[in-house]
């Protein structure tokens, strides 16, 4: 229970249904939360608002603290991609290891049958004897289910998505239906451990990464001016570049190597391939043989036709029928056909 309207409105789904449900907020941020945001993450009022829902449905309710960990999987993560050039997803890595890695073993403690959470995305324990499936929500608008790509078989077996078949606006009236102090919180489309976005600031206020000088350069490489470290940049980056040129020029690779930052124009944006690494397969164990499927390659771009090719040690090929511009490396690249996701990997440089 984060303390927002969509875990809060899934606990009063499931005791409608006859469901004996406790909740949990996990405490996952050490800092402190009233300066950076205090109703994100572990913010007091976050856990004011979850511990009131609980009272309201007279639910038991447990704080716990897993700070140790959420820094080890999650944060120090964050902060690896950014150095090694490539743009991390941190939401995937908080779904697999901590919702639904942590808090799992937290629910068996508790002789619990299932995690259930106010994700908008739906499990399928029939369609396919012997595996649990992975759809998108029903919802489009909201649909999570990019985010969940990599989680394994036993953990989707585990899984309760009581707003899968939901729109938002129901989401809002189940709460307002139960009185649910949540009912009308704003959500949040920010990384709950960096709120204001200025992921460079966060990186150097935690820590994690120090100012470190290099040339940006042309595809040519040649030098055009210099910047402070290769994690203040993502592919597709134009502003604050702090170079002039006569024609837009956008941030095309980050080399960790050489600690350069290569810029092209527009066009150098495009690619129709690339690989991805760590896949996880959903419905099926790994592919033997290429297979058509729409590629996402970030969580707000719709996909794209692609044949994707297995290839050893977990990686695969994909082959884009219309290239796309700043595919990312670090960011997850999700299968689907049609609803289903059939799992994915994340894009290599």
């Amino acid at each position: 229970m984060s303390g927002g309207v969509d875990s809060s409105s899934a606990a009063a789904l499931l005791l409608e249904q006859g469901c004996e449900v406790v909740g949990i907020t996990l405490k996952v941020w050490p800092q402190d939360c009233i300066s950076r945001a205090e109703d994100r993450c572990c913010g007091p009022e976050a856990v004011h608002d979850a511990q009131g829902v609980a009272q309201r449905l007279g639910i038991r309710h447990y704080l716990m603290n897993e700070v140790e960990d959420f820094n080890k999987h999650v944060v120090q993560y964050f902060a690896d991609e950014y150095k090694a050039g490539r743009t991390p997803n941190p939401c995937v890595l908080c779904n697999e290891k901590t919702k639904f890695g942590t808090l799992i073993r937290c629910a068996r403690q508790l002789d619990a049958d299932f995690v259930a959470t106010g994700h908008y995305a739906r499990v399928d324990r029939e369609s396919v004897p012997g595996r649990v499936l992975l759809r998108r929500g029903r919802d489009p608008r909201k649909d999570q289910s990019y985010f969940l790509f990599s989680l394994k078989q036993d953990q989707l077996a585990f899984i309760l998505f009581p707003l899968g078949e939901m729109t938002k606006t129901e989401t809002r009236e189940v709460a307002r239906s139960c009185q649910l102090r949540t009912a009308e919180k704003e959500e949040s489309m920010e990384i709950c451990f960096v709120p204001d976005k200025n992921y460079g600031s966060f990186l150097t206020t935690a820590g994690l990464v120090q100012k470190h000088g290099g040339n940006i350069v042309d595809t040519a490489g040649r030098v055009l001016g210099q910047h402070d470290g290769i994690e203040f940049y993502t592919i597709g980056q134009r502003k604050g570049l702090g170079i002039a040129a006569a024609k837009p020029l956008y941030v095309i690779d980050l080399d960790p190597a050489t600690n350069r930052v290569v810029v092209g124009d527009d066009a150098a944006l495009d690619r129709d391939e690339f690989t991805v690494d760590r896949c996880n397969w959903i419905p099926f164990e790994p592919p033997s043989a290429s297979f058509e499927a729409l590629a996402k390659i970030r969580y707000n771009h719709p996909g794209t036709n692609a044949t994707i090719t297995p290839l050893p040690h977990g990686r695969a090929r994909v082959k884009l029928h219309v290239p796309q511009r700043a595919v990312t490396p670090g960011q997850a690249c999700v299968f689907y056909q049609d609803d289903l996701v059939l799992g994915g990997g994340w894009i290599g440089r």
